[in-house]
């Protein structure tokens, strides 16, 4: 935790005066802020991890229509999309063209067998079966042949709703199948929080109980009750499932990474501090302690935090005044004074 600029203005002035003696050289002293390590009520608080995902009714899947080959990604994964965008080009794969040409060679062969049993029910030469029985196979060869124009017609998958492409399964001059899925997009207005619980945890909780969600982007964090609660173990994570809907206002979107605090109850009383005191070091908590106008650092042990204050239970004593503001700037040892 070396910080030489503090140290620059110090040299400097050493260099001015004229002498090396070390009796003209004034000491640094930090501007801080201070508050009083003081017992308070300790919550008994958990964090949850998860991400944000499309809720049930927020996704849309896009399949290929027809056999097909992929000709290019217009909006990869991440991208904003609005209704009607173009999502993946297609082309039809040569098995698709011959059966299109089929399916018109078909339904022209069978409008004509039509149109020669109606003139021959006409001369009295088939019966009224027999020309029905063509009249349904043609309709039956115009349908299929339609149906197969308006499947490669449809090559061009475009969105069907305003949101984020989640997931691509291809990629340029892929030969998929029909039916192949090949794009899903969360709808950007149905996203739910998605949190991981142990088993133990996961019984405290329930529809209802609020959650304080913070965002990986560095928004403000933002309470909202639980949506609802999966006891079920993933055989993968071995968590439970813990979820809760997200504002559209709030702006997070699919697959961002989420981290909430829940409290179970009060656990009790506890030293406290202001949790903007609390420092890291390599993963290692620690406060500037101020006494006599000196900072000193203590390393702490942390325990749950309860609004604004974190629960201290190793490293402090009741009464020490520790740095709020103007932490990150001190070294051990360093004069402070107060704002």
């Amino acid at each position: 935790m070396t910080r030489f600029p503090l140290l620059l203005p110090v040299l400097f002035l050493a260099g001015c005066s004229g002498s090396g003696e070390a009796e003209g050289t004034a000491e640094p002293v930090a501007l801080v802020s201070l508050a009083r390590a003081e017992q308070g009520v300790v919550a008994a608080e958990v964090t949850l991890y998860g991400t944000a995902e499309s809720g049930a009714a927020g996704k849309q899947a896009l399949a290929a229509p027809a056999d097909a080959v992929v000709s290019s990604i217009a909006a990869p994964v991440g991208t904003r999309v609005a209704r009607g965008d173009v999502v993946v080009i297609l082309s039809a794969a040569p098995t698709t063209r011959l059966d299109l040409v089929k399916a018109a060679t078909d339904a022209r062969a069978a409008d004509a067998a039509f149109a020669r049993a109606q003139r021959l029910r006409t001369d009295g030469l088939v019966s009224d079966a027999e020309v029905e029985a063509a009249r349904a196979a043609a309709a039956s060869a115009r349908a299929t042949q339609a149906s197969l124009s308006g499947r490669v017609g449809s090559l061009t998958l475009r969105a069907l709703a305003p949101g984020f492409v989640e997931t691509l399964t291809v990629k340029p001059g892929d030969l998929v199948t029909a039916g192949t899925p090949i794009a899903t997009i969360g709808r950007a207005d149905d996203v739910r929080a998605h949190f991981g619980a142990d088993p133990v945890t996961v019984r405290a909780l329930k529809p209802g109980t609020s959650l304080r969600i913070l965002p990986s982007t560095g928004r403000a964090a933002l309470s909202v009750p639980i949506e609802s609660v999966n006891p079920a173990i993933d055989p993968v994570t071995r968590l439970a499932s813990v979820f809760a809907c997200l504002p559209p206002a709030v702006g997070i979107g699919s697959g961002e990474t989420l981290q909430a605090k829940v409290e179970l109850g009060v656990a009790g009383t506890g030293l406290t501090i202001p949790y903007a005191a609390l420092l890291d070091d390599g993963g290692q908590p620690f406060v500037y302690v101020a006494k006599d106008g000196v900072a000193h650092r203590h390393d702490v042990e942390t325990g749950p935090a309860t609004g604004d204050r974190v629960a201290i239970t190793k490293g402090l004593s009741a009464n020490d005044q520790v740095v709020t503001q103007g932490g990150t700037a001190l070294e051990d040892g360093m004069k402070v004074r107060t704002k």
